[in-house]
C-alpha cells in the first residue's frame, strides 16, 4: 500500500507540474493512467490518499493540526515520537520511507531549500513559524531523521504563570519591578523548559510605547508592543552564500535605537556583541541553555571567548555584574510541569559576582 501510495504520489506531482493542474486533477488522472495498467482496489480511500500525499503532510498532518503538540520527530520510518504537556509518547502511523521523502520536500520547497548528499542537513524555518530540522543518510546511519518544533501562539503573562503555580507572588512582584525599572533579565533552562514562554510573559509586562528589537534564529516571540522590531537569522543559500547569524543581527540592532534589546538564544559568539550592548546601556532580555541559574552566568562568562576577540574575563564579569540584574532558571520537571525554580538578584561585590536568591 505505501509504494502504491507513494507511486501515485509521484506521477501526480508529475502530472501536476507537466499540465498545470490542482492535486486534486492531478491525482485523478494520476489514479486512471494507473489503473489501466494494473487492477486498483477501493479507488476512492486511494485518491484520498493520494491527495494527501501530493497536497499535504500525509499522515503528520492531524498532529501539525493539533495546538498540544509542541513537537514532533521520527527516526525510522512508521513510528512518530510527540511531545505533549511536557510528556514524551510513541505513536506508531503509517508513514513510510518514500511518503516521508515526499513530504519532506514539500515542505522544502515551500521555503526554497533542498537537501542532497552535498547540503545533508537542514535547519529552516517553516511558513508557519515552526522549525523544521532534517538529516539524511549517510550522515545518519539508515533513515532519514526530522524534527518538528511547533510554533505556538500562547500569550501567557506573569500573572497567569503566578496563578499556575510556576512562579510565587513574591517573584512576580519582583520581576514586575525588574521590568518597569529597565533591568536585563538572563533566562535559563534545559530544552523544553518554557524559556521563551517566560520570556515573553516578561516582555508583556514593558509599557506598550517601549521599542523592542528582537533577534532569534527562528520567530517564536511574540507581543503587543507596536515599536516593535522582530528579526531572525537566515541560513546561506543554495549557491552557499548570503548567510546572517545572530552576531549580525545584534549589531544591526543596536543601529535601531532599541528602548530593549532580545536575544531569543545566546548559544555562542554573538556573546560578546551582546555584552557590547549592555555595556552602552541597552537593557536585555535573552535565554541560555544550561542546567542552572549559576551554570548560566559561568556560560556567559565563557561564551565571549568563541568570538575570537581577546577578551579579559576580568572585563566580562564586570559587565554582568553591572548589567544583568536578575537570572531567572526554568525548568521542566518530572510531572511534566514547568516551574521558575530559581530567581537570582545579581551584583558586583567586592570579591565577584553576588547572588541573592528571590523566594
Amino acid at each position: 500500500m505505501n509504494n502504491l501510495l507513494a507511486t501515485i504520489g509521484s506521477r501526480a506531482r508529475d502530472v501536476a507540474v507537466t499540465f498545470g493542474l490542482s492535486a486534486r486533477e492531478a491525482a485523478e488522472q494520476a489514479l486512471d493512467e494507473l489503473a489501466e495498467e494494473s487492477s486498483l482496489q477501493n479507488e476512492p480511500q486511494m485518491l484520498r490518499q493520494a491527495i494527501s500525499v501530493l497536497s499535504g503532510y500525509g499522515p503528520l498532518e492531524p498532529y501539525l493540526a493539533d495546538p498540544s503538540v509542541e513537537e514532533l520527530w521520527m527516526n525510522r520510518p512508521d513510528e512518530l515520537f510527540i511531545h505533549v504537556s511536557g510528556r514524551t509518547e510513541k505513536r506508531s502511523i503509517d508513514f513510510s520511507a518514500e511518503q516521508q521523502a515526499i513530504v519532506i520536500d514539500r515542505m522544502l520547497r515551500t521555503i526554497g531549500r533542498r537537501i542532497d548528499r552535498f547540503t545533508p542537513f537542514v535547519d529552516a524555518p517553516l511558513p508557519d513559524g515552526s522549525r523544521l530540522h532534517v538529516v539524511i543518510p549517510d550522515v545518519t546511519r539508515a533513515n532519514l531523521s526530522f524534527n518538528i518544533r511547533r510554533f505556538t501562539k500562547v500569550r501567557s503573562s506573569l500573572q497567569t504563570l503566578c496563578s499556575e503555580g510556576v512562579l510565587s507572588a513574591n517573584q512576580l512582584d519582583e520581576l514586575q519591578k525588574a521590568m518597569i525599572s529597565g533591568e536585563t533579565v538572563l533566562i535559563s533552562g534545559a530544552t523544553a523548559a518554557g524559556k521563551t514562554t517566560f520570556l515573553c510573559a516578561l516582555l508583556a509586562e514593558l509599557p506598550a510605547d517601549e521599542r523592542i528589537v528582537t533577534v532569534e534564529d527562528t520567530f517564536e516571540i511574540q507581543l503587543a508592543n507596536e515599536d516593535w522590531v522582530a528579526m531572525q537569522t537566515r541560513s546561506e543559500s543554495i549557491e552557499g552564500a548570503g548567510s546572517i547569524d545572530l552576531r549580525r543581527l545584534i549589531r544591526e540592532a543596536l543601529r535601531m535605537r532599541p528602548g530593549r534589546l532580545v536575544v531569543g538564544e545566546v548559544r555562542g559568539a554573538e556573546a560578546i556583541e551582546l555584552l557590547v550592548a549592555l555595556n552602552s546601556g541597552i537593557p536585555a532580555l535573552c535565554t541560555v541553555h544550561a542546567n542552572s541559574a549559576r551554570q548560566a552566568i559561568t556560560k556567559m562568562l565563557t561564551l565571549p571567548l568563541l568570538s575570537g576577540v581577546s577578551v579579559p574575563l576580568e572585563f566580562v564579569e564586570q559587565v554582568i555584574g553591572s548589567s544583568v540584574g536578575y537570572i531567572a532558571h526554568c525548568e521542566l520537571g518530572a510531572d511534566g510541569i514547568r516551574r521558575l525554580r530559581e530567581l537570582l538578584r545579581v551584583s558586583q561585590g567586592s570579591e565577584g559576582l553576588v547572588f541573592e536568591p528571590i523566594y
